[in-house]
């Protein structure tokens, strides 16, 4: 059973993130485990990047019995500014962040032997968010219903859908999800029953740095 003390812990933005995280380690043959207590990892959303805190971060690496903390956090609008937030934010906890973060995501060991990850969504290089990411993973037997529903939320924006333009990932996936069968599916719930493909590269890369982080 897990140590009280949480010794692996990961922190997300938001409760789609929390949900959709151990159903895609699921899905590639990682048991996540039943209950908050037998999870591999113990994951914890916060609403918002809040998290991103010298004092947070210091805080969390010093906890008793931790062996292993990772973030995943959107890059949004501007990935540069982003791993800039993180690498101040980390700075007196990690020294030598790299100038840019590794497309296979940061994992580095502090000096007290704690492993300590970052994941920015989608892909550690570009601008975006969790639906971003699950973009990459739509099968390629949909690429022309994806290409559509595309298309479709574009044509709703010009007749005065109200998203704005950094939600168009996320109107997109909506409008492919609404055309699946059953309609509709939560992020969760399409990555479970594979509506989205876990197999797919990018989400080896992930699933790779996940493994590694956690030791798993």
């Amino acid at each position: 059973m897990i140590s009280k003390y949480r010794p692996k812990k990961l922190i997300v933005e938001g409760d789609q993130d929390k949900r959709v995280i151990p159903q895609l380690i699921e899905a590639n043959g990682i048991a996540w485990g039943e209950t908050k207590e037998t999870a591999i990892v113990y994951i914890e959303s916060y609403g918002s990047d809040q998290f991103v805190d010298e004092t947070f971060i210091s805080t969390e690496l010093k906890e008793s019995g931790r062996t292993a903390l990772g973030l995943i956090i959107d890059a949004d609008n501007d990935f540069n500014a982003r791993w800039a937030s993180i690498k101040n934010a980390c700075s007196k906890s990690i020294a030598d962040l790299p100038e840019e973060i590794p497309e296979s995501g940061l994992i580095c060991l502090t000096t007290a032997g704690v492993k300590f990850g970052v994941w920015i969504m989608p892909d550690n290089k570009t601008q975006g968010m969790l639906e971003t990411f699950l973009m990459y993973l739509i099968p390629d037997e949909s690429e022309s219903l994806w290409q559509h529903a595309q298309e479709a939320a574009q044509k709703a924006k010009d007749k005065g859908a109200t998203f704005i333009d950094s939600h168009c990932d996320k109107a997109y996936i909506y409008t492919w999800l609404a055309w699946q069968d059953p309609p509709g599916r939560q992020l969760h719930n399409a990555v479970m029953e594979r509506i989205f493909n876990p197999s797919h590269p990018k989400a080896q890369t992930f699933v790779s740095w996940f493994r590694q982080l956690y030791d798993v």
